[in-house]
Order: structure tokens, then C-alpha cells, then sequence
């Protein structure tokens, strides 16, 4: 209880370290967010990166059966020739005579392996003899020249077509030699560029996309180069091909092959620089969802394989795919689970999400993501999906990684169905690791700034029962695993450094309770629930700080933080003694950060008399007087904080002659004083109670009466105390707390002082 303001009042009452005014001021609310209640921290859950680049990851819940393939045979028979005809509006007449086109010599040399690079002479030759097969038996000429076959047995007569002369002689003049080029060489890097002349001039004269009457002849020729085995050569005709839009079968195959390029990361340098990018986020722009999903799988399949390259994911960042990807998600999230195609557009979504996932790396794709309204789609996503981990995986990873940021988690928390929706996950996958734990570090970041999402979370029903099964869950997970490693401890002495992927759960979860315990109602309410006590207790009962220091460290913040509240049937307060051997052997521990929280924690249960005794019998007081000692802000102000509630007792007050605990405590006065008026008041607080039944200076002070009159002189003295010379708001701050706090507290230690000596003169 805090004395009275009154410098007059002749009986003071002793100062309690706790002070619960009516009406809170600023100062007082950083001072207790300092000392009782605190949120806690931790490392984001981490996500190692596929070996290899596959549709689906080796994690994935699709049985192999059941999930379109990553690898696949393609050719030049994997497109339709008939597909590719002219959009001329005439109706062709049937042919009487078809020339014969040979596809690869073998069964064997029409199957893709790999994708892979030319390297070396030898692939050089190879494709040559390829490229050589391919066309043995059909020369260029008879096959690219309408004039050196009869007009009604060409493939399209000059007739049939319908071309204008100007379209003609674009023909002529610009496409066969390029074509005929196509024939003569046989390197691969000239076929390449043969390629790229291609594109440009098409390009060029806006031939592109289904203008080109001889579009379908064209077509053929690139689909019978596909069989050259080059990803090089590969990855210029998927260009061509999908810039003249081609549909149905002949987009799938040519997804695939795109798919079947990206897939080999070898080759992400190439893609750099041949605009792939532009021609797959066209096709997720223009193309029907429901009539070409498959198409779209393996396209989206590609893109997320670019995604993983730092250069490619800049390029997608500036070319708007992340607003593409979100109307693609819309549409998606529009096709009801009764419709024929859910189950299909369940794949493509897993791409989609993997590749938002890999762009909430960049800073400007998270800005575009939260202006563009993302949260609300990922959820209804997440809610469609619910039974698909994959999908559930993926969009708990993109709000993982958002969570990290303020103005992420201000509009997650504003979706008011986040929280039940991330309750129905933890209750529908409780053993799935590695969504479990990103859902609580979400809570987590969610609940660590302020008390809307608290209550929000706190409020849904089950919330609090849904957290302890999980406790109950890896707590006995993490137990099993402790006995193996005992049980093999003869074998294997050296356990992990790293939490186990039991402990990461708890170390989230008891941080979750932590940050809504700072709500004064959840607080409460879970200070008198047993079983979240009891589960905390025993993490400090069987696990030490040498084996997991950030899941101990974690309970005892979070027991410290219910400590706070004195309510009736209070669970903490019935256990306050065997918590107190807890904390006896965690502030004999060699980490120093268990160490302060052990003494933080003391600082709370100091408040109670059996406590108290508790530390003078085991002589703890002494350890935090030798604390003063440490030259550290946070470790003096919490050891003072105990040391406080002790003097209170006037039977214990003399404890502090020991171990030249006054000299000390003016040393701290004297080093952090003018720096941190906090813990200044609170020294004066404590020597105000020690001083409070002496009687006389020289018996209470001795020879450190001097020193601290004159530093108590000093520090009241605004124009010496007051630093000018800071930042406003942190003037303002030391200025407000130096005259509502340390400066009534300091005032009426002085002039008891000056008294004392008056009445010995």
C-alpha cells in the first residue's frame, strides 16, 4: 500500500512494490507493463526448403494416386495438330493427300527425362542427330513451300487461307527463311535464336495470338521441335506457342512444358531473361478456370517454381502477380464444394497459396497484399479447404509470415472469423506439428499488442479447453520423448540445442496464454483454472533450463503474469509456495535470463508473507542484494522490487545491514537515477520502509548518510535531474515520472532524514 502524499502525516505506511490506483496515468502503465504483466516474444516457426521442385511438396496429405504428376513423358504427340487451325472463319475442305510427318525415331527418344541444359559438344550432337531424325523422311521443302505442291493437295491452298497479298508476302519474305533455318542448322544455339528472330518478327507485325492464317502450319513445325531434348530450345518454343494462344489440349501440353522447365532450377537463369514470366501470368489472366484447371495447375505449377528465385519473384512483384493471384483465389473461392471442379481447383489453389507464401518475403508484395483486401480471401479459402492440410498448411504459412507485422495483424484481427477458424484447424489437425505451431505463433503475434484480440480470441467458445488439450497433447509428446533420451542416454548424451518440435509447440502455446493473461478479465479468469496452472507448474517440474531455457523462461513469465491477479481461488496463490521451489532452482541456473525472471517472479510472490519467509529461510535475500551489483537497469529494478516487499515486514528490515545492502541500493540510486526514474522510486520506496522504525540516521544509514542526502539533494533538483537535451516525448516521459512518482516518494525520504539529523543536533 502506498503512503500518503501528505508530507505532514506523522505515521507513514510502508511501500508496496503493487499499487492499484483508481485511474491509471501513462507513466503508470509503462511502469506496471514494466514490472508484472509482460507479453512475450519468440522466433518464427521455421520452413525448410523443398530438395527438390515438385507440384507437391514431400509433406503434402495427397496420397500419390489421387494427385496430378510432377513427372511426365511430353513430346511433339502430346500436342493436337488438328487443334491448330485457322481462325479465318473458312471451312476447309478435306485433303487428299497428307504428307507424312515422322515423329522420333523411338519410343525411347520421344521420352523427356529430366530437364537439363546442353552443356557439352556431346548433348550438342545429340540434339543435331535428333533434330536430323526428326526430319529425314520430310523435307522442308515440300512441307514449307506452297508452291512445290499442287494447290488442291497443299495443306491450306492460297485459295483456302484467305490471306490479303500483304499477308502473303509477310509469308514469304519473313517466315520461311527463318523456318528454312530451322532446317539447315544443327546447333542448338542457333536454333535458339532462330527461335527468338521468330518471335520478333511476329511480334513485330502484330502476328501474334490467332491472327496468323498460316498460324496452324507454324504451330506444327514448333510442336515437332519440342522432341529435340533442349530446355533451351525447349524453353523459347513455349513462348511462341503460348503468345499464339493456343487452347485445350495443345495449352495443357504446352503448360506442361513450361512446368517441366521451371521445374529444373538450372535453368532459372535462361528464364530471366526470355519473358516467360509475362506469358504464364497471361495465361492466369485470360484463360476460363473451370475449362482449363489442369492447364492452369501446371502453369501456376511453373510459376511457383520461379517464385523460389529471388530475381524471378522481384519480376512477379513489379508485373502485378500478386493482384492477379488474389483474383484468381476469388474465382476459385466462388466454386462451391458440390461443384465437379472443387476437387480439381484444391490443386491449383495449393500453387497459389505456395506462391503468395514466397512473395510475402518482399516488402512491397505484403503492402499490396493488405491493401488489396487478401485477409478476407485467405479466409473464406481457409474455410472452403478446411479438410485439404495442404491448403490449410500454405495459408497459415502466408499469415505466419504477415503476422510479423503490425498492420497485418491489425487487419487479421478485424476479420472477426479468423479466431474460430483457427480453433477449428488446431481442433481438426491437433497432430499436425507444422500447422499447429504457425496457428499459435499467429495467436500469438495477434494477442501480444492490445486487448481486442485478446477477448476476441478468449471469447470464442472452447478457446481456453482447445489450448489445454494441446498443452495436454505435446506435454506428454514431449515427455515420451525426454524418456527416450534418458533411456538412451548411455548411447546418446547430446540432446538437440534447438527446441524439439514438441517443445516449439509449448514454447508458442504458453505464449499465446502469456499475452492474453495481460487482460485484466482473462487474467483473472485464468489465474483460477487449475489445469492451465497445473500444466505450468510441471513444465517447471521436469524440464530444466539447460534442456529448453525459452520454454521455462515462457512458464514462469506466463505464472508471473497470473501471479499478478489477487483473486479468490486463486490456483497460483495455492500452489505459491511449491511455485517458489521452482523458481529457487531456476535462479540457481546458470542462464542469466532465467535467472531475472526468476527474480521478477519473486517480485510478485514477495507480496505474501509465506513467501517472504520462504526467502529469508533460504537466504535468497542475499542473492538479490548481490544482484545490485550487476550494473544492469533490469536486473537491479527487479531484485529491488523484492527487496521492497520485504522491508515492509518491520521483523525483516534489518536484512538489508547485510551484505552492505544500503551501501547498494545508494550505489544504483547514484548510477541509474537520473537515467530511470522508475527504479530511482523504487529504491526510495525501499529505503523509505527500512528507515520507517529507525531511530536514529546514523543507526539506519551509517556512513552512507551523506552520500545519499546529497544525491536525494540533487535529484530533486529539476534543472540538474531533467535532461534537456532529449527527445521531446522522452522529456516529456522522465519529466512526467520524475514529478508523479519519484519526486513525492524522494521528498518525504529526505526530509525524514534532515529530521533525524535536526533532532540529533
Amino acid at each position: 500500500m502506498q503512503a500518503s502524499k501528505n508530507k505532514n502525516t506523522e505515521k507513514a505506511e510502508p511501500f508496496y512494490k503493487v499499487s492499484v490506483p483508481k485511474q491509471k496515468t501513462s507513466s503508470e502503465i509503462i511502469n506496471e507493463a514494466r514490472n508484472f504483466l509482460r507479453t512475450l516474444r519468440t522466433r518464427r516457426p521455421f520452413t525448410p526448403t523443398e530438395e527438390q521442385r515438385r507440384l507437391f511438396g514431400s509433406g503434402s496429405s495427397r496420397a500419390p494416386q489421387s494427385r496430378p504428376p510432377s513427372v511426365f513423358s511430353l513430346h511433339a504427340s502430346s500436342f493436337d495438330l488438328a487443334e491448330s487451325r485457322p481462325v479465318s472463319g473458312v471451312r476447309l475442305s478435306p485433303l487428299k493427300h497428307k504428307p507424312v510427318l515422322v515423329n522420333s525415331a523411338t519410343d525411347e527418344d520421344s521420352s523427356i527425362s529430366f530437364p537439363k541444359t546442353l552443356a557439352d559438344a556431346a548433348e550438342i550432337r545429340k540434339a543435331s542427330n535428333a533434330r536430323a531424325r526428326l526430319f529425314r523422311r520430310t523435307s522442308w521443302g515440300n512441307f514449307l513451300s506452297a508452291k512445290t505442291v499442287p494447290p488442291d493437295q497443299s495443306f491450306q491452298t492460297e485459295a483456302a487461307i484467305n490471306e490479303s497479298e500483304e499477308e502473303k508476302i509477310f509469308w514469304h519474305t519473313k517466315i520461311l527463311p527463318i523456318l528454312h533455318e530451322l532446317e539447315k542448322e544443327d546447333n542448338v544455339e542457333n536454333l535458339c535464336l532462330a527461335c527468338t528472330k521468330l518471335y520478333q518478327v511476329l511480334n513485330e507485325e502484330n502476328m501474334l495470338g490467332k491472327r496468323f492464317k498460316r498460324r496452324n502450319m507454324l504451330l506444327k513445325i514448333l510442336y515437332k521441335l519440342v522432341d529435340i531434348d533442349s530446355d533451351p530450345l525447349c524453353l523459347k518454343l513455349t513462348k511462341i506457342i503460348l503468345s499464339m494462344k493456343v487452347d485445350g489440349k495443345n495449352l495443357l501440353s504446352v503448360c506442361k512444358l513450361a512446368f517441366k522447365i521451371c521445374r529444373n532450377e538450372k535453368n532459372d537463369y535462361i528464364i530471366q531473361s526470355d519473358g516467360l514470366l509475362d506469358c504464364l501470368l497471361e495465361v492466369l489472366r485470360t484463360e476460363d478456370l473451370q475449362k482449363n484447371n489442369e492447364a492452369l495447375l501446371y502453369c501456376m505449377g511453373a510459376i511457383k517454381f520461379m517464385s523460389g528465385n529471388a530475381v524471378l519473384l522481384n519480376e512477379m512483384v513489379k508485373k502485378g502477380a500478386v493482384g492477379m493471384l488474389l483474383q484468381l483465389m476469388k474465382q476459385i473461392n466462388n466454386i462451391k464444394e458440390n461443384d465437379r471442379y472443387f476437387s480439381n481447383l484444391g490443386h491449383l489453389l495449393v500453387q497459389l497459396t505456395a506462391t503468395l507464401r514466397n512473395l510475402t518475403d518482399l516488402a512491397p508484395a505484403r503492402c499490396q497484399l493488405i491493401r488489396s483486401g487478401a485477409v478476407s480471401e485467405l479466409c473464406v479459402a481457409l474455410e472452403q479447404r478446411m479438410r485439404d492440410k495442404d491448403v490449410c498448411t500454405y495459408i497459415v504459412r502466408i499469415f505466419s509470415k504477415l503476422s510479423s507485422y503490425n498492420d497485418f495483424c491489425t487487419a487479421l484481427a478485424d476479420c472477426s472469423r479468423c479466431y474460430i477458424l483457427f480453433l477449428a484447424l488446431l481442433n481438426k489437425h491437433q497432430k499436425q506439428q507444422d500447422l499447429v505451431i504457425r496457428i499459435l505463433f499467429i495467436l500469438g503475434n495477434l494477442t501480444a499488442k492490445n486487448d481486442q484480440p485478446r477477448e476476441q480470441l478468449f471469447q470464442e467458445k472452447g478457446s481456453i479447453n482447445t489450448l489445454i488439450s494441446l498443452f495436454q497433447t505435446y506435454h506428454e509428446l514431449d515427455l515420451n520423448a525426454q524418456k527416450w533420451y534418458q533411456e538412451k542416454g548411455r548411447e546418446e548424451k547430446k540432446r538437440p540445442k534447438h527446441p524439439s518440435e514438441a517443445e516449439d509447440v509449448l514454447i508458442k502455446l504458453i505464449r499465446v496464454l502469456a499475452n492474453v493473461s495481460v487482460h485484466p478479465g482473462i487474467g483473472a479468469a485464468l489465474a483460477v483454472a487449475r489445469h492451465v496452472v497445473d500444466l505450468l507448474v510441471t513444465v517447471l517440474e521436469y524440464k530444466s533450463v539447460d534442456e529448453c531455457e525459452e520454454l521455462v523462461i515462457n512458464a514462469t513469465i506466463t505464472i508471473n503474469n497470473l501471479s499478478y491477479y489477487k483473486v479468490k481461488s486463486s490456483a497460483v496463490q495455492d500452489k505459491k509456495l511449491h511455485i517458489a521451489e521452482m523458481l529457487l532452482k531456476l535462479l540457481m541456473s546458470n542462464s542469466m535470463d532465467g535467472v531475472v525472471e526468476a527474480v521478477r517472479a519473486f517480485g510478485n510472490l514477495s507480496q505474501y508473507h509465506e513467501i517472504c519467509d520462504f526467502i529469508i529461510r533460504k537466504k535468497i535475500h542475499k542473492f538479490m542484494i548481490a544482484l545490485l551489483d550487476a550494473k544492469n537497469q533490469d536486473v537491479c529494478f527487479s531484485a529491488c522490487g523484492v527487496l521492497l516487499n520485504l522491508t515492509v515486514d518491520k521483523n525483516k528490515q534489518a536484512f538489508l545491514m547485510e551484505e552492505g545492502g544500503i551501501g547498494k541500493l545508494v550505489d544504483c540510486l547514484q548510477d541509474f537515477g537520473p537515467s530511470d526514474w522508475q527504479l530511482a522510486c523504487l529504491i526510495c520506496k525501499t529505503l523509505w520502509n527500512y528507515s520507517e522504525n529507525s531511530p536514529s540516521v546514523a543507526s539506519c544509514f551509517g556512513e552512507d548518510t551523506e552520500t545519499l542526502l546529497m544525491l536525494l539533494t540533487s535529484l530533486l533538483d529539476a534543472e540538474l535531474a531533467l535532461d534537456y537535451s532529449l527527445d521531446r516525448d522522452v522529456r516529456d516521459y522522465h519529466k512526467l515520472y520524475w514529478e508523479r512518482e519519484f519526486k513525492p516518494v524522494a521528498e518525504k525520504l529526505l526530509d525524514r532524514i534532515q529530521n533525524h539529523q535536526s533532532l540529533q543536533l
